[in-house]
């Protein structure tokens, strides 16, 4: 036998060929990274601090309960939905239109027209934030969020942008959240005990917090932001699973924080006014716990809340566009998402509600609709394997998904009158 070297002897992979491979695991490690802070910056938006600091005045440590049960079915809501749309590779409202002739038109109209209720919270939310960190008034506060907000869209390298923003403004506002939490000294034993054993429970509430975790745009944030990063098919299926998974922990630890913050306030017998015009009421629960200083924190939080809800509102909602004209340009997406931006700040310009109402109210609604995209995912999962490209949801995860339908259907039934209600606040 020769002893030259085989002339088919395996390529030995160069050093550009490396550095691709690198760049290309840190980019979907970033995108990766970017969906989960787009996920749980959506929904740690102006109006979720609101709701919370609202039903923490009005249930105190039974409020607990209701956390618990969002988060659960937060985990059942996204895990069913991210997976489908990842191993379809398609957004949700193409996915359902495949699924349901036309139900894909029915879910881009209503998931679109709840981004716009939340996005006019959003920049009031944003508005309030400002008026908290440097005395501006709401209205002029919003105004140059939102207007923050459209140039980033309007940046060439916007999804970029929009993950590094995620990422730092969402560790911000977790971290002065939890000092604000530390100061206010909250009864934690008894927000523990009533996590499991309420004194009281509140149906309109549950809808309320988890349309404003889960409902409407938020569900289909994330998933939608990895479909544009390339982080779509069967092979992405682990990764995009943990993505999930983490964004609802954030989201669920952010929100038992925050909880923590406010029943201290509460608790030591401050009274927070919510149903005024101009009430605020985590900005005083703020103030109470760290005085000048937790209120500007407050500020600087809600601020962080208010604009990344506001671009993770108007992405994700003209997300759903390519239903009506696939193949769509992400110039065109992104020119559509300044308008969906101006079009929310217009009418919040000129609206007359209180903006700690309007973001209440925005959450309730979110919640009424999350049960239609819900019932067709799970028809899909069930009976539509097919437009999974063969791969299955596993049937455990499944039947969670259809109990949850269920309950979500019937929350939305009882609570109706109650979230309208927010609106006389």
């Amino acid at each position: 036998m020769s002893s030259e070297t085989p002339t088919h002897a395996p390529a030995v992979p160069d050093a550009e060929t490396k550095a691709s491979a690198g760049a290309f695991v840190k980019a979907r490690r970033a995108s990766l990274v970017g969906a989960i802070f787009l996920m749980a910056t959506s929904a740690i938006g102006p109006g979720f601090i609101t709701q919370t600091a609202t039903f923490t005045v009005t249930l105190g440590a039974s409020f607990a309960f209701g956390i618990l049960a969002s988060i659960l079915i937060d985990f059942v809501v996204q895990l069913n939905i991210w997976q489908m749309v990842t191993l379809t590779g398609k957004r949700a409202s193409e996915l359902a239109n495949q699924a349901i002739p036309y139900s894909g038109y029915l879910l881009a109209v209503l998931v679109m027209f709840g981004g716009l209720v939340f996005n006019i919270g959003n920049i009031a939310g944003a508005g309030l934030g400002m008026n908290a960190l440097l005395g501006l008034d709401p209205k002029v506060g919003g105004a140059i969020s939102a207007v923050l907000a459209i140039g980033i869209f309007l940046f060439k390298r916007a999804g970029v942008i929009v993950d590094r923003v995620m990422v730092v403004l969402g560790i911000l506002m977790i971290g002065l959240t939890i000092f604000v939490a530390i100061a206010s000294n909250p009864p934690i034993g008894e927000a523990l005990r009533q996590t499991v054993f309420p004194e009281t429970m509140d149906f309109a509430m549950i809808t309320t917090i988890v349309g404003g975790t889960v409902g409407g745009y938020i569900t289909y944030a994330g998933a939608h932001r990895l479909l544009d990063s390339g982080t779509a098919g069967p092979e992405h299926i682990r990764q995009v699973t943990k993505a999930a998974v983490t964004g609802i922990l954030v989201t669920g630890v952010m929100r038992y924080v925050l909880f923590l913050a406010i029943l201290g306030v509460v608790a030591s017998g401050v009274t927070i006014d919510i149903s005024g015009a101009t009430a605020n009421p985590a900005a005083q629960a703020f103030l109470a716990a760290a005085g000048q200083f937790g209120l500007r924190a407050f500020g600087l939080v809600f601020w962080a809340a208010g604009i990344t809800s506001v671009i993770g509102a108007a992405y994700t909602s003209i997300s759903f566009t390519t239903v009506f004209k696939p193949g769509i340009s992400l110039r065109a997406r992104n020119l559509a998402t300044v308008a969906f931006i101006s079009v929310s700040l217009v009418i919040y310009l000129f609206l007359g509600t209180a903006p700690a109402a309007l973001l209440v109210f925005a959450g309730g609604f979110n919640g009424l609709i999350l049960p239609i995209g819900l019932t067709i995912f799970m028809y899909i999962g069930w009976f539509r394997r097919d437009l999974l490209r063969g791969s299955r949801i596993h049937p455990v995860l499944l039947t969670l998904g259809t109990l949850v339908t269920a309950l979500t259907w019937y929350m939305g039934a009882v609570s109706i009158g109650p979230i309208f209600a927010f609106l006389s606040l």
